[in-house]
């Protein structure tokens, strides 16, 4: 007998494993910002100096030495936690750069850091580290580096040039505007601290903070 004409069906072939390879540039970002919110989040629930990188590690599932890697340290960290939010939240970089009117670039300036001086999680952050900077230098210099320092030299470049120093008196004591400035945007900040609930609404705030930038053009411009 012959045998039969019909070929056997082929066994499907085995599928390719798929390789781990490098994670895509999206993931990694994902996941560095997954740590930055798990810190941030620590931080603020249990304070800086008592946040270990064991808790944070465990919180965001990564090794310790993976934080070492990526930022260095805590101070890293709480540095990449800082700036994250300023990026969220402060839009302007190039203050210095912006050729439009002053009272229109201060008034846009001063707006923008005052939301972002106003958001619940940056007060609580600064009240951690208002309440730990005395015995935490490491603490008080990353808070200032990666906040008030560069607001200020920003500032600091914007009121050195030529253009916008021939609008000033004379007799400014120059150095002083960044901070004369960012006072006067925050307004009552004793207040904000202790009293948030007694805060006025973002229009009436806002409302008052045109008030307050009013008295520092009619004290700094000719």
């Amino acid at each position: 007998m012959s045998k039969s004409s019909q070929a056997p069906t082929a066994a499907p072939a085995p599928a390719c494993p798929r390789s781990a390879g490098r994670p895509k540039a999206g993931e990694v970002e994902a996941r560095t910002q997954d740590l930055i919110d798990a810190a941030a989040a620590l931080f603020l629930a249990n304070g800086y100096t008592r946040t270990s990188l064991e808790a944070i590690a465990r919180a965001a599932r990564v090794a310790v030495r993976t934080i070492y890697v990526k930022f260095g340290g805590k101070a890293g960290l709480l540095n990449a936690v800082l700036m994250s939010r300023r990026d969220q939240f402060f839009r302007m970089r190039d203050m210095d750069k912006d050729m439009r009117p002053l009272r229109e670039v201060v008034g846009d300036f001063a707006h923008q850091f005052f939301d972002l001086l106003s958001k619940e999680q940056l007060i609580a952050m600064q009240r951690v580290v208002i309440a730990e900077a005395p015995g935490n230098p490491e603490l008080a210099d990353t808070f200032y580096g990666a906040g008030p320092r560069l607001t200020r030299e920003m500032l600091d470049r914007f009121f050195s040039r030529p253009d916008v120093r021939a609008q000033l008196h004379e007799d400014l004591p120059f150095a002083q505007l960044p901070a004369i400035l960012t006072t006067t945007i925050a307004g009552d900040s004793i207040q904000r601290f202790v009293f948030p609930a007694a805060q006025p609404g973002p229009a009436e705030a806002h409302r008052l903070l045109d008030e307050r930038l009013a008295l520092f053009f009619r004290s700094v411009l000719r």
